[in-house]
């Protein structure tokens, strides 16, 4: 069995890369997927695909419709989503994220520090499991396999 594994959550640190060279190190038979994480790319996509926009708007309206169908597939094809919330960034996209893997019906692993119980209660009451670290999510997983 092969489990695919969206990675959703703040893009501003390596935690992804360390999530996958740790999954690897365990031989844990995982495809990841996740949002995308080159942020020019991202913000420029919508025109890219259809043209300059005439303000900042528009040009944000186009980038995120394009980037709402990627997640989606995504997360539609996913078999379970890892959402990791850092202290440092807001991170709405990681919440939408996770909201959408939950009406998907698709398992959530939410990745969280205790200090942010408060914001992302909600979250957590919808998600299969909440942990602290990307090892405990990890472990769970391994877990899956046994």
């Amino acid at each position: 069995m092969t489990l695919t594994v969206y990675l959703a959550g703040e893009i501003h640190s390596p935690w992804r890369e360390y999530f996958k060279k740790q999954a690897n190190e365990h031989n844990l038979p995982l495809i990841f997927t996740g949002p995308m994480e080159d942020h020019d790319r991202s913000d420029q996509i919508g025109e890219e695909i259809l043209g300059e926009q005439p303000n900042k708007v528009l040009k944000d309206e186009t980038a995120s419709s394009i980037n709402n169908l990627r997640t989606q597939i995504l997360l539609s094809k996913s078999d379970v989503v890892i959402a990791y919330f850092g202290e440092k960034y807001k991170q709405w996209n990681s919440a939408m994220d996770a909201a959408t893997a939950i009406t998907l019906n698709k398992p959530v692993i939410l990745i969280r520090d205790e200090k942010l119980h408060h914001p992302l209660k909600e979250l957590a009451n919808k998600a299969q499991l909440v942990v602290e670290t990307p090892e405990q999510a990890l472990q769970a997983l391994t877990y899956v396999f046994e």
